[in-house]
């Protein structure tokens, strides 16, 4: 069923403890992501600091392409992500409070469940050339500022910030200054994306408290919110299609332990199960151009960790009409 829209699925990431969340870069020839890399099995035995934590890498879509370490391999690094340009990039990291002293308590998690995120204090967004040099520091406030995606023009970052003690949603020039709110109501809200056509944004939400998320849309000045999804899953990591219209997000409502990829138009709710493999297929992107698919998978690999794979995409035959969730 997966061949109705996806085609020639390939593993793109491998020598990783895991890897994931990845994003292309605007001509579409590379990718960026977080991984943890493989250790000696030795050093298991004696834990390190930090030696679990993702770091941010940088590949080319080239069959042998080595990745590249662009952060500093210091503290947590997360949500990296090209500017328009293609000159720089942006992510999370904790490099400048590795280890620090408050418990890293502040998380988002199912109850029940292993799937879990924290929301770590000291982590900030930061900005690097393509080869991680020239870091600079975009925002300062305290606790976690991350989760950061630049809009089409690359002149705004759209993220996720603890600043006023919930999770709301921010933007802020490129360049760090004027950040602004968007959202203003109680319970996480995170994950968010300019449309391509820079007119709308998309993001997640633990807006009732119950430990499921949903998907929320929104103008770019926080005045048009309206949900996608309600129902009584997890859905989350929802990301545009080129034409503005559609997105793709991953879902729960198979099972918690079997997170599957739909997707949706944004206009009349219409959606399409995309992924049917049993497992964790989730955190969805598309391609500049829209004919390729990438996600993060731990079912497809040979060792059950969490990689990146890459699939062809046909948006045709696309959803005509809505389903129940």
């Amino acid at each position: 069923m997966e061949a109705k829209h996806l085609a020639n699925i390939r593993q793109v990431t491998f020598g990783f403890f895991r890897a994931g969340e990845g994003y292309f870069s605007a001509d579409g020839k590379r990718i960026v992501f977080q991984a943890v890399p493989n250790l000696p099995e030795a050093v298991f035995l004696e834990p390190k600091p930090n030696q679990y934590e993702y770091q941010i890498f940088t590949s080319e879509l080239n069959p042998g392409a080595r990745p590249k370490l662009i952060s500093t391999g210091e503290g947590a690094c997360t949500c990296a992500f090209f500017s328009s340009d293609g000159a720089s990039l942006i992510f999370g990291s904790t490099h400048l409070n590795p280890t620090p002293s408050a418990p890293r308590s502040a998380a988002y998690g199912r109850s029940g469940s292993r799937y879990r995120w924290s929301f770590p204090e000291g982590m900030d967004i930061f900005r690097s050339d393509l080869d991680g040099k020239n870091l600079k520091r975009l925002t300062e406030s305290n606790g976690y500022d991350a989760e950061g995606s630049f809009s089409p023009d690359g002149k705004q970052i759209v993220f996720t910030s603890f600043r006023d003690g919930d999770g709301e949603i921010y933007v802020m020039d490129a360049d760090g200054k004027n950040p602004r709110r968007i959202t203003h109501a109680k319970g996480y809200d995170g994950g968010p994306f300019f449309s391509p056509d820079g007119k709308r944004i998309i993001y997640r939400s633990d807006r009732k408290g119950d430990d499921l998320l949903q998907i929320y849309i929104n103008n770019v000045e926080g005045s048009d919110e309206r949900a996608l999804t309600a129902n009584d899953a997890v859905n989350w990591g929802p990301f545009w299609h080129p034409d503005s219209k559609h997105i793709v997000y991953s879902t729960s409502r198979h099972g918690h332990s079997n997170y599957e990829v739909y997707l949706m138009n944004v206009d009349t709710n219409a959606e399409e199960r995309l992924t049917f493999h049993d497992g964790f297929d989730g955190l969805p992107v598309f391609s500049p151009d829209g004919k390729q698919m990438m996600w993060t998978s731990n079912a497809r690999g040979t060792d059950r960790n969490s990689q990146l794979f890459i699939a062809d995409f046909t948006l045709d035959p696309a959803p005509a009409a809505a389903s129940n969730p």
